[in-house]
């Protein structure tokens, strides 16, 4: 028997409907806002289900999870790192993703822009912020994400795209509200050249604010395959 994956398709017509409907009340009709699938603990057949509806654009956690998974992939998948990476894991995803959300150092930038040399590619990165500065996450605290910005904008094998956050659960408006500021803040100020577009924000329990407060990039997996079985 084959995977029934119909509940997919009524979570993504809910999904879809919520944001198209807070654009329409918080944003101008020409911001287009991207939806990401977060596939941590997915089957791969499952994933592909949501791609041939359209969400096509994928957010990796996990680099082995990933490894196991990829060549299973649709070919029209587009696929972004969006978990914490270790310096020593960037050689496995180089090659094979179109972005790295997760650049919260200098070392991992630098790492980053030696192995895209290597492979004779510019890869897109976000810098990530912890923009709540919980010591339990990772990101570049708000006041030193400017030098960072300006490091990286000098290398010549990343190309910074914009901003990532994963705000605290409590009073996220709040930080939803910080973040923005941050972004159009960042982007006024052409650091280094960057020209950036992207804010990523906004998850499965607050992707309808995050719609509210700029996000360009919703990343949602619980909301769009269920609650997830950890391995």
């Amino acid at each position: 028997m084959g995977n029934d994956f119909r509940y997919i398709d009524e979570n993504l017509k809910e999904i879809r409907y919520n944001i198209a409907e807070a654009a329409a009340k918080y944003r101008s009709p020409e911001e287009q806002i991207r939806l990401m699938a977060v596939t941590k603990t997915v089957s791969y057949e499952a994933v592909n289900h949501a791609v041939s509806l359209g969400v096509e654009l994928l957010g990796e956690n996990r680099v082995q999870e990933y490894q196991s998974k990829k060549n299973y992939y649709s070919s029209l998948a587009d696929v972004h790192f969006i978990g914490h990476l270790q310096t020593n894991k960037v050689k496995y995803i180089v090659d094979s993703v179109s972005m790295i959300q997760s650049v919260d150092s200098l070392k991992l930038a630098s790492e980053i822009n030696r192995l895209a040399e290597a492979k004779g590619r510019v890869m897109d990165v976000l810098c990530e912020v912890n923009v709540g500065g919980e010591e339990s996450k990772s990101g570049v605290s708000p006041d030193e994400l400017e030098e960072l910005v300006l490091r990286m904008s000098e290398m010549k094998n990343i190309r910074v795209r914009g901003l990532m956050t994963i705000p605290p659960p409590v009073d996220s408006d709040v930080f939803l509200a910080r973040m923005q500021e941050l972004f159009l803040e960042t982007k006024s100020k052409k650091i280094g050249g960057a020209d950036m577009d992207v804010l990523s924000m906004g998850m499965t329990h607050d992707y309808v604010q995050a719609v509210k407060y700029g996000s360009t990039l919703v990343r949602i997996g619980t909301g769009l395959f269920g609650a997830r079985v950890y391995k």
